[in-house]
């Protein structure tokens, strides 16, 4: 329960007027006589002690607040034994009990702050007066009656932070939930009328072509190549969907975890790929993380399709060079390596491969979505993205990103 910090020190200050306004009682009626020094010696030892809670409150624990309160009524208790003009001092201590203790402990603790402020005064006054024996009673029933409601009101105003903020987070699940949802329909509905409507008209037309190759071999190849084209623009569209949403690999897993995930799947099924890692990993923002690894898939899919002999002989007859030749007839097997350096200030993704190489980073007509794609992801974190080759000597695809996202602007406006 969240606790009234102002009501709290009021008390505290209150504590030590009482005790201050006991001790001058105490020395403009009495004097410095040996019984006003002992007092005023009790009455320091007392101020120390309650000091010593308050400062380490926090520390105490609830059990050490207990055996706190406890010495503190002690010291109490011996003081007024000495001199009673301090029993009044069982207000704040009355609050404190309200704190740390259940309902039947404070009522018993309650009940004997009181007999003992009733038999003070009766003592000071020497003779029997009903008023000193109702005034402490009726001021213990308004303290505890008044604090109590405080206490019980500061505890309905906790419950109530608390259910706005559970009902706020099982809102924001809601959310979540109903947006997953939104999400997953509206990518069926762009599956239905796009990939799904494509897929079977390619069946529609695979199948008149398959009837008619036959009969009417002219009219079967054009349906095979509207086919094709159908297929072409069913690609386009996957590459789409692909490229918003997030990377599979970086569930539950870091990024370099994903990297060597990924050097490993694709060291199976084509070129030998290594994975390194240079610099002390720290937190990376999802976004970043996501673009790094899909410039990573995106640049191994390039080294499978491109980087082997069957590219470099294509290439070489397409440019009509000696070192496309060259580099056609060149070893079947490519290595690749993925490096991922963490530098001061920006994160780094380097995929070099010793493969054929190319002499032109344009690509041919209706190619070259990768790079496209690479650069793009990259600009979505403000990285960059470089791509070196030479015919016969391999590629190198460079990507750079900051690693604070969002990029902090400067006051020109653009990133720092």
């Amino acid at each position: 329960m969240r606790e009234r910090t102002w009501l709290n020190w009021a008390m505290h200050v209150g504590f030590y007027l009482l005790l201050a306004a006991s001790a001058l009682r105490l020395v403009s009626r009495h004097g410095m006589v040996p019984q006003t020094v002992t007092s005023l010696a009790v009455c320091a030892l007392l101020a120390l002690a309650y000091a010593a809670g308050i400062v380490g409150w926090n520390r105490l624990g609830r059990r050490g607040r207990l055996v706190w309160l406890g010495g503190v009524a002690a010291v109490w208790l011996a003081l007024v034994m000495l001199a009673p003009s301090f029993s009044w001092c069982a207000v704040p201590l009355l609050f404190l009990c309200l704190r740390l203790l259940d309902a039947r402990g404070f009522a018993v603790a309650a009940a004997a702050l009181t007999l003992v402020v009733i038999v003070a005064q009766l003592e000071i006054a020497r003779e029997l007066d009903v008023s000193l024996i109702l005034a402490p009673v009726g001021i213990a029933a308004m303290t505890a009656v008044i604090f109590g409601e405080l206490q019980r009101e500061s505890a309905a105003r906790q419950l109530l932070i608390d259910d706005l903020i559970s009902t706020r987070g099982t809102l924001a699940d809601s959310r979540h939930r109903t947006g997953v949802l939104e999400e997953r329909e509206r990518l069926a509905r762009e599956i239905h009328d796009t990939l799904a409507q494509g897929l079977t008209s390619m069946g529609i037309l695979l199948q008149a072509a398959d009837r008619m190759w036959a009969t009417d071999p002219t009219q079967a190849r054009a349906h095979v190549r509207r086919a094709a084209a159908a297929a072409a623009d069913n690609l386009d569209e996957a590459r789409r969907f692909v490229r918003d949403l997030q990377p599979p690999g970086l569930v539950d897993v870091s990024l370099p975890e994903a990297l060597a995930r990924l050097c490993a799947d694709a060291d199976g099924t084509g070129p030998r790929v290594r994975f390194r890692l240079a610099g002390e990993e720290y937190p990376l923002a999802p976004e970043v993380q996501a673009a790094l690894l899909r410039v990573a898939q995106a640049a191994l899919a390039n080294v499978r399709d491109h980087a082997g002999p069957a590219a470099g002989t294509a290439a070489g007859t397409a440019a009509g060079t000696a070192a496309g030749t060259a580099a056609g007839t060149a070893a079947a097997t490519v290595t690749a390596t993925v490096t991922l350096s963490y530098l001061d200030g920006e994160v780094t993704l380097d995929v070099f491969d010793d493969g054929v190489g190319f002499a032109s980073p344009a690509p041919a007509p209706g190619r070259g979505y990768g790079l496209r794609a690479m650069r793009d992801r990259l600009a979505e974190v403000h990285g960059v993205l470089v791509v070196e080759s030479a015919p016969g000597e391999g590629t190198a695809v460079a990507a750079r990103v900051p690693a604070a996202w969002p990029p902090r602007v400067l006051d020109g406006g653009g990133p720092a």
